[in-house]
């Protein structure tokens, strides 16, 4: 059993997050990854502020079965500030939040008993988290699904490691972006992560919200099939800062607009109505299936708890040949 500060501090028994992804991590898939000995935590997303996400009270009472916890886009959250307040009658573990300064809830997160965990994509984003009083900072490379920005995970880590030595030594780090199997979680904590957060891997689980028809996809296509852009966001007219963009699968749309960035802002929503039908039909033409370049090493749709088990075996193993200094007769 891999042990280390997040295992001990936060009572699991692997150092393995499920990621809250938007429209993906249910409470069924929360639930999952807690009783595998992971944290499960639960995409409260966009706050309700969007069309079509899952009822949060809903996917709470699901993950409330363990230990579990909920994560929030935190722009929109400044808008529907009563969300986190809903989710705190919950009693969450943790509350993870990403994206903007998580100062205006830190208040009310340590009020309920909650640790917050906060997701940074820049190394610059690290003291707003250590103001806020974050108990884990988790660094988002850009090979991560979804919004993010331009640092690649594996010169990230290191460097929010040194950075956090010398800064705040007691505040955990975990490692997102391109974890997926146990090569990944053992190299995250050989560059200084104290865990890691898995998104991509779990999207493509059993109890993920995730669409058949996605998953069908994704088997089928490599890491180079992902593309991060700006402009799906533009055209369906969703007001994310500019720094950040989106990694998701390549399709027409993409095919069509990826090289007109601008050309995209100016026609600012302009496909909301048509990007809305296609996500209702499934049109992968249009509709984003939303993954990162880990989606070559999906292979099939196992359990959530097959998936951390094969994920702390394999990096044992890894880490205990990294012991005896001898690769020579390892076969990935």
């Amino acid at each position: 059993m891999i042990k280390t500060r997040l295992t001990e501090r936060f009572g699991i028994k692997h150092p393995i997050l499920c990621a809250p992804m938007a429209y993906v991590t249910g409470g069924l898939l929360a639930a999952a990854v807690s009783r595998a000995g992971g944290l499960g935590i639960v995409g409260g997303a966009y706050a309700g502020t969007m069309a079509g996400e899952p009822d949060l009270d809903m996917e709470l009472a699901l993950a409330k079965t363990g230990r579990f916890g909920v994560g929030f886009i935190t722009w929109p959250l400044e808008h529907a500030p009563e969300m986190l307040t809903k989710a705190l009658r919950y009693a969450p573990f943790c509350v993870f939040l990403s994206f903007a300064d998580p100062s205006p809830f830190a208040a009310e997160i340590a009020k309920a008993g909650s640790v917050l965990i906060c997701q940074v994509q820049f190394l610059s984003q690290i003291d707003m988290a250590l103001k806020a009083g974050a108990a884990a900072v988790v660094v988002q490379g850009t090979e991560a699904g979804g919004h993010g920005a331009t640092r690649s995970t594996f010169p990230f880590v290191p460097e929010a490691s040194d950075y956090l030595k010398q800064r705040s030594p007691e505040t955990l780090l975990l490692a997102a972006g391109g974890v997926a199997d146990g090569r990944g979680l053992a190299a995250a904590l050989m560059l200084g992560a104290d865990g890691v957060v898995v998104g991509t891997r779990l999207w493509a689980s059993a109890e993920a919200l995730t669409p058949q028809v996605h998953i069908d996809k994704a088997i089928a296509v490599t890491g180079d099939s992902t593309i991060r852009t700006k402009v799906l966001d533009a055209l369906r007219g969703t007001h994310w800062p500019r720094e950040y963009s989106f990694r998701f699968l390549k399709n027409k749309l993409t095919d069509e607009w990826s090289n007109r960035e601008e050309e995209a802002f100016s026609a600012f929503g302009t496909l909301s109505a048509k990007y809305a039908e296609a996500r209702a039909q499934h049109d992968l033409q249009t509709e984003a299936v939303v993954c990162g370049e880990a989606v070559g090493l999906l292979k099939d749709r196992p359990t959530a708890e097959s998936i951390v088990s094969s994920m702390v075996t394999e990096a044992e193993e890894l880490l205990r040949r990294g012991g005896t200094l001898d690769f020579t007769g390892y076969k990935y």
